[in-house]
């Protein structure tokens, strides 16, 4: 039986103050107790939300205010925490931060949607008694937010954490659940979109199982326990109605997904919503596999780093030889920013030192894909669908027979942009805000590929997993 399905919720004053590394630890270290945890966080994120998974060995699943709805983000909660012992939210940036001035899609709106208790991770470097104010100040700021306790990090000595201690124990009501100190052995190599992908980092498992030894060492994991028994969330009480059904599916079409360390992009939910739909999800590797499957009925190629494994994906010719005939003869095929470059005729990345790489890709997009310093298009991005966007909408209305000209929202992280376009190309995507492909348009059409620099996410505003399926369908009845 569950302990209780009460989510805590894990955020800090400010970004960098370490919660992701604490968060790591503390789903490690609870999973090493025997419990099951179900990890969650706030979007959108690709990257902490693997390690995530890593750590917990369930799922970590996206709660995004930009694409989901406030009923739909409950209904995720309430189904994913019924059956474990406890879950825990990781936020991003720091608990009040957000776009609107109101605080809508803050942090702390998340928190205060389903009822979850907070626990404040505070980076103590350079800290004495003036941890006292700031606490008091996020106490009272939002009396909605309960702050049931805080974990100190990056203490310098046990000095440092006793005189903390003191501070917080004689100015505020609020316990001190843990004081992390200074350690090598809890950092993560980061890259320019956050921490190394754990799907990359060989060394994943050892590095977690260590951080979670640490945080269950340093963190009161009782305390964090009883938090989450003693607190009712009254949100998440009774079942949500019209959940969407998980009823066993018969899978109708073969769809492939590259899944390794160049590509590992993906939103549990939306693999679900694949299978789902019908789906059988075959899983392939672009660096070792010498070509695709052979009856596969489509392709799904998601985000990733592919810059970082160049001469790898470079050298497995065969297997871009493969992914190149089988768009070419018309294989139904789905790519997201980083498949996107994989797809072009090359990637141009800069090297340590300085000097220029340009290695050949799968070459069915005419154009390069050109790493830069700086970010080419990074956030929200909102765009509506031109008349050429060729998957069917839910209704399963084709788009050469229907407009749509509803706004759909999601995210794009991306420091390529596409240089030496040699054809005029279809868009699928018309762009409002953001920047897609060269500002005003993204979602490449060629035969039966999409390729776009945004991220989608399956939620009601676009069920896009299904529409990509009845595509699938489509193009398998005609042929």
């Amino acid at each position: 039986m569950p302990i209780s399905s009460t989510p805590l919720f894990i955020s800090a004053a400010h970004k960098s103050s370490g919660k992701t590394t604490i968060t790591i630890g503390l789903l490690a270290a609870l999973k090493n107790k025997g419990l099951s945890v179900q990890p969650f966080k706030k979007g959108p994120d690709y990257i902490d939300p693997l390690w995530h998974g890593s750590a917990s060995g369930t799922p970590c699943y996206t709660l995004d205010f930009n694409t989901m709805s406030r009923d739909e983000i409950l209904q995720l909660v309430s189904r994913k925490t019924a059956t474990c012992d406890i879950s825990i939210i990781e936020g991003n940036k720091g608990l009040y931060d957000g776009l609107d001035l109101d605080g809508s899609n803050s942090n702390a709106a998340i928190a205060k949607l389903v009822d979850a208790p907070v626990i404040l991770v505070l980076d103590a470097r350079g800290m004495t008694r003036g941890v006292a104010p700031l606490i008091l100040g996020y106490q009272s700021f939002d009396p909605g937010i309960q702050i049931a306790g805080i974990i100190l990090n990056q203490l310098g000595g046990s000095r440092h954490e006793a005189k903390l201690r003191s501070v917080i124990e004689h100015y505020t009501d609020v316990p001190v659940l843990g004081a992390v100190h200074k350690d090598k052995r809890l950092e993560i190599v980061e890259r320019h979109l956050g921490l190394m992908p754990s799907n990359e980092d060989g060394e994943a498992q050892q590095k977690i199982t260590a951080i979670g030894s640490i945080i269950s060492s340093q963190v009161d994991l009782n305390k964090i326990i009883d938090i989450s028994q003693v607190h009712s969330p009254k949100h998440l009480k009774s079942p949500i109605k019209n959940t969407p059904g998980t009823q066993p599916v018969t899978a109708e079409i073969r769809l492939a997904y590259i899944n390794d360390g160049a590509f590992g992009f993906y939103y549990p939910g939306d693999l679900e919503a694949l299978e789902q739909a019908g789906a059988e999800l075959i899983e392939v590797n672009s660096l070792t596999d010498r070509q695709l499957p052979e009856n596969i009925d489509g392709l799904f190629i998601g985000g990733g780093f592919p810059e970082e494994r160049l001469k790898e994906l470079n050298a497995n010719q065969s297997f871009r030889e493969s992914v190149f005939n089988a768009i070419e003869n018309g294989l139904p095929a789905y790519a997201e920013c980083g498949g996107l470059m994989y797809l072009c005729r090359s990637i141009l990345s800069n090297q340590e030192h300085g000097e220029q790489q340009q290695l050949d890709m799968v070459g069915i997009i005419p154009a390069d894909a050109k790493m830069e310093e700086t970010p080419q298009g990074r956030g929200l991005i909102r765009f509506s669908e031109t008349s050429l966007m060729p998957w069917p909408d839910a209704s399963g209305i084709h788009k050469s027979d229907h407009k749509n000209e509803v706004i759909i929202s999601a995210h794009e992280f991306h420091y390529s942009h596409l240089i030496n376009i040699s054809e005029p190309l279809s868009y699928a995507y018309e762009i409002h805000r953001g920047s897609g492909i060269d500002g005003q348009h993204d979602g490449i059409i060629y035969k039966n590929l999409l390729a776009c620099y945004a991220h989608l996410q399956d939620t009601r505003q676009n069920h896009w997993a299904k529409r990509f399926i009845q595509f699938i369908h489509h193009k398998k009845r005609r042929n």
